[in-house]
């Protein structure tokens, strides 16, 4: 039976391929490091491919920082999900004998309706979860930094923080090598083909077999997955470290932060280093063609929105960008990762889309797809992330 090419067009027979492994990982940022780990722990043969080196900045796992928190305003059916990742990420730190997560709290400014207020309130009271309302008359105290319209929620969530992420990645790398897993990096996936109990990979510079494939390439997986023409939008962001003299954004004394204001949602960090702190638009951006041509530069357009929202809620931060990064979030069209098996390879798992809020989940999903690459099920509750929902059909926003 010949294999089925689900990317490109070349056909090679099995007598041709030389390395075999139980399971073959493909892209290695921080949800394929993650699953690697996971598989190799399993005492699996593991082979990851990845283009770029490790913890590299050419994808969505890069930028110093990410916000790790439990009352999630997306949807209260990640916050299961979110107490074992927390979990995993404590093991993680144990093993990899280094803190990777800064549990800093999470400030939450906006509109007592806003998308952000509700859904950490809804979140909050359907999981029990420890969420602060903040009265307006202890604002200034304990938040100085900050300025806040009489009109807005203030929530606090104390349990909260920021994770290291590339510390993150190359903890998560450590541990699967450690694990006997063989990660080998600067090697780019050509395509790929599946057929009854075995998958096929070349690369720029070999050809591999295994009986399982995991696929997690963030922006590049529209082109991996070509054939489930799956909605994904891929979107550049910038992100941006501002200067101040302020110690009221000091690391011990700052939270992170994020608000939601009627130009969009911003985020933020205390300083890690003296006089500088990065702060984020989470909205807006612009659709990326091509992941290989990122546009790196900054430019006047990724830095006006984040100073409109300084000069308004930060006045000890001056509108001076010190430096930037520029990352891609691979949007789907309700915003809601994509966790499943392939619809026609069973043994061919997936996942992407995470839609720039992906990254604190990053050990549950490696959880998630080792028990669907092993078993083809898992116990953890990640249906509503399932390839086939409505909002993925063709035709459907």
């Amino acid at each position: 039976m010949p294999l089925r090419c689900a990317v490109g067009v070349t056909v090679i027979g099995l007598a041709d391929l030389v390395t075999s492994f139980d399971a073959i990982v493909v892209g290695l940022g921080v949800m394929g490091s993650a699953a690697a780990h996971q598989l190799a722990r399993r005492r699996l043969r593991v082979l990851g491919l990845e283009q770029f080196t490790p913890a590299h900045d050419r994808g969505s796992a890069h930028g110093q920082t990410r916000i790790c928190r439990k009352a999630y305003f997306e949807h209260p059916d990640y916050v299961p999900l979110l107490h074992r990742a927390y979990a995993l990420w404590d093991e993680l730190s144990a093993a990899a004998g280094r803190r990777l997560f800064e549990r800093v709290g999470l400030l939450m400014a906006g509109g007592p309706e806003s998308e952000l207020i509700a859904g950490v309130r809804r979140a909050a009271t359907e999981h029990r979860l420890s969420i602060e309302d903040v009265p307006h008359g202890e604002l200034a105290s304990r938040f100085p930094g900050f300025a806040f319209p009489t009109n807005f929620d203030v929530l606090y969530e104390p349990g909260a923080g920021l994770l290291y992420v590339e510390d993150c990645v190359r903890a998560q790398i450590e541990q699967a090598e450690k694990r006997g897993a063989e990660l080998r990096f600067r090697e780019a996936v050509r395509w790929w083909w599946a057929d009854e109990g075995q998958v096929v990979v070349e690369t720029d510079r070999g050809r591999y077999v295994a009986s399982r494939l995991v696929l997690t390439a963030g922006s590049w997986a529209g082109r991996l997955l070509s054939e489930l023409d799956l909605p994904l939008r891929v979107v550049r962001k910038a992100q941006l470290w501002f200067a101040t003299d302020s110690s009221h954004y000091a690391f011990g004394r700052c939270p992170t932060y994020a608000f939601e204001i009627d130009t969009g949602f911003f985020y933020g960090f205390p300083a890690l280093e003296p006089g500088v702190l990065k702060i984020a638009e989470h909205t807006g951006g612009r659709t990326v063609a091509d992941p290989l041509r990122l546009d790196r530069e900054l430019h006047d357009l990724d830095m006006a929105p984040v100073r409109a929202f300084i000069g308004r809620h930060m006045p000890g931060v001056r509108p001076q960008v010190v430096r930037h990064s520029v990352c891609m979030y691979t949007m789907t069209p309700d915003q809601h990762f994509v966790i499943d098996r392939h619809p026609q390879h069973a043994h061919v798992v997936f996942a992407c889309g995470f839609s720039g809020h992906g990254f604190k989940f990053a050990p549950v999903v490696g959880e998630a797809l080792a028990d669907l690459a092993m078993t083809g099920r898992t116990e953890l509750p990640i249906g509503f992330l399932g390839v086939n929902r409505p909002a993925l059909k063709a035709g459907d926003t």
